[in-house]
């Protein structure tokens, strides 16, 4: 395997404008002889969908909800960053890319950081164009906000549903080109192979969940925007369904897959409230502009939050990092909670939880200005957790939440199989060891409408497809491994749920490869996940059969993916010897317990190559080259 990032040359600013002059073009006329499979529905594939059947192209969109307005894009809350500098704080393009590089603590690519950061100005106008309603400020002019890992005001955001209103902007395009005949849309079918004749990508494998049917779909080309892999931990801010089977079904087939210990830990999520919770709800980090995260001084102060006085209180992120305070990055907001959790400070039952206080800001600025601001996020924790937070603190805890890891892609988003483009969370590109806040919505738009229409063409225009169809015996051989690998599933019949395997599973990434992690805390992962992997195919349950709607076979397949998963996303966090962002080894950091990098021995992306069932798969290193930035440790004191 040959990792060709194909990272332009020539100053960083000009490269994005040039590589697009130098792209081969595909001609309109010719545009409709090509077909596109995109999968997913979410910012990424809705947008991408979308951009492509209006240029031209022959378009199928599948998604495994009922509708793409159900996709999991919609519960993103806080914003959407650009670097518009519309509130002349001091913002531009090369301080949102430095933003981005240094919160991802310079583990990404800078060409494809500083192309993130150009787009991101587009990006509003385009959705502004489509009627996405953004808060705007009393004289009409759109509002912004601050944002973890930021000193200056550039989140465009509608109040706490941000998400939902740009994937509605998204799925109005989408249905535009439905409605034209340009897009064929496939609902409630979920992919479960690619097809690959002579090295290339030329389909999919799919399952309808509805009737059970399995179908081969054959194209020019295939788009993945699946999103991330939080659920491998059972208990996630993500929705149920969210699952890494496409990625990994795809890494299987020949694609590396890159950083997969890069795991996001949100700080702002209401705590476990107990075993039957199957996820967990995420409060935006917006809260954080005028909520102030503190706990009690002493250990074992158990006292109601308004018995506590001022002097007894530990504001610990304002006291830590006094620059940027509440708005420290997630990575670093995450672990602090955390520590003080670990010391017995922690509130709430079990003491996992910190307070968010909105007193001061209510009595600044009143409670009409934090409504609109924030009402439907505080009408959902008082739903959940029965407590006003107008009147009492909120109750947070980090909880996993995105994936920085992801398929590996070069700058023009195609991964190590010809013809295979991943997007959105899908790909491991933009964000390196921690996402700053707002900025996932951003990447997703950025490839969906802007970088996937130009590169696709790219590749279309200087690849000679010969054309094949569903009789080919490539296409035949995944469609016979998908149901044998259904039918294995069906003849285990087990005594023990497919949920009880998840969760198990999940409790013992969450202990050894969730916040902090440890070499012999990872090595026991390792020896334990192959144990509980082996026991699921002797002993699951798996229920009915696949002729019908069958959740327990989704669930199924799924989780037999994880459990070959999880032990890939170890082993890579084994190998890097550093701490990094959201990848925090306890033997690698500073003295005041700081992430401590190794940039002499891991500045590069580690991306892994599948060797074979029962195989160590292959490490391969992509070089970061840093010609803009200088590396150096983080700080936000």
């Amino acid at each position: 395997m040959e990792l060709r990032a194909r990272i332009p040359s020539g100053p960083l600013a000009d490269k994005w404008d040039r590589h697009r002059f130098e792209m081969k073009l595909v001609n309109p006329a010719n545009k409709r002889r090509y077909t596109v499979l995109v999968v997913g529905s979410g910012l990424a594939g809705a947008s991408a969908a979308a951009s492509l059947a209006e240029l031209g192209y022959q378009v199928r969109c599948f998604c495994f909800q009922d509708s793409p307005r159900r996709a999991h894009s919609i519960a993103a809350q806080g914003g959407i960053n650009a670097a518009k500098n519309y509130q002349n704080d001091g913002d531009s393009i090369w301080r949102l890319f430095y933003d981005t590089i240094k919160g991802g603590d310079f583990r990404a690519r800078e060409a494809n950081v500083y192309r993130l950061a150009q787009i991101s100005v587009d990006i509003i106008d385009q959705c502004v164009a489509q009627g996405v309603p953004f808060a705007r400020e009393y004289s009409g002019y759109l509002a912004n906000r601050s944002f973890g890992g930021a000193q200056v005001s550039r989140t465009f955001y509608a109040r706490g549903q941000t998400g939902q209103q740009l994937l509605l902007g998204a799925y109005q395009a989408l249905c535009k080109e439905i409605a034209r005949g340009t897009v064929v849309m496939h609902p409630r079918t979920e992919m479960l192979d690619l097809i690959l004749v002579d090295g290339r990508c030329r389909g999919i494998v799919t399952r309808n969940l509805v009737t059970g049917e399995v179908l081969a779909h054959v194209a020019d080309a295939v788009v993945l925007a699946t999103g991330g892999y939080g659920n491998v931990f059972y208990l996630s801010t993500n929705a149920r369904g969210s699952n890494v089977t496409a990625t990994y079904r795809a890494w299987k087939r020949g694609a590396a897959f890159g950083n997969p210990c890069f795991t996001q830990i949100h700080p702002t999520c209401i705590p476990v409230s107990g075993d039957y919770q199957s996820k967990l709800t995420l409060m935006s980090e917006s809260l954080r502009n005028d909520g102030r995260v503190w706990v009690p001084r002493q250990a074992g102060d158990h006292r109601a939050p308004h018995e506590i006085p001022e002097p007894e209180r530990d504001y610990y992120l304002e006291r830590k990092y006094p620059s940027f305070g509440n708005l420290s990055p997630r990575d670093i907001a995450s672990r602090a909670a955390k520590e003080v959790c670990d010391e017995g400070r922690g509130v709430g039952p079990g003491g996992r939880g910190v307070f968010l206080d909105f007193a001061d800001a209510i009595a600044r600025l009143g409670r009409e200005t934090i409504e609109e601001r924030y009402g439907n996020l505080f009408e959902m924790y008082q739903r959940i957790t029965d407590e006003n937070p107008y009147r009492v603190p909120m109750r947070i805890y980090p909880a996993v939440h995105y994936t920085m890891g992801g398929l590996w892609v070069d700058y023009n988003l195609m991964s190590t199989i010809p013809g295979l483009h991943v997007l959105g969370e899908a790909n491991f590109s933009d964000h390196g060891a921690n996402r700053l806040g707002a900025s996932a919505l951003m990447q997703g738009l950025a490839d969906g409408y802007f970088i996937i229409p130009v590169t696709i063409g790219d590749y279309l225009a200087t690849t000679r497809l010969e054309k094949i169809t569903t009789d080919h015996p490539e296409v035949r051989g995944a469609m016979e491994a998908v149901e044998r690998r259904t039918s294995r599933l069906l003849s285990v019949r087990g005594s023990r749920t497919v949920d009880s395997f998840h969760r198990e599973l999940g409790s013992l990434l969450w202990d050894k490869c969730g916040m902090a992690r440890t070499a012999g805390g990872l090595t026991e992962a390792l020896r334990r996940i192959p144990e509980i992997r082996a026991e699921f195919w002797e002993n699951v349950t798996v229920p009915g059969s696949d002729a019908h709607l069958n959740q327990a076979l989704e669930k199924a397949n799924r989780v037999a993916d994880y459990l070959e998963f999880a032990e890939l996303m170890c082993r890579d966090a084994l190998h890097r010897e550093e701490s990094c962002g959201g990848h925090f080894r306890e033997e690698h950091q500073t003295p005041d317990g700081e992430a401590s990098r190794d940039d002499d021995r891991f500045a590069y992306v580690a991306a892994w190559e599948y060797a074979g069932d029962g195989a160590e798969p292959v490490l391969h290193r992509e070089p970061l080259v840093f010609e803009n930035v200088q590396l150096a440790q983080r700080s936000y004191k």
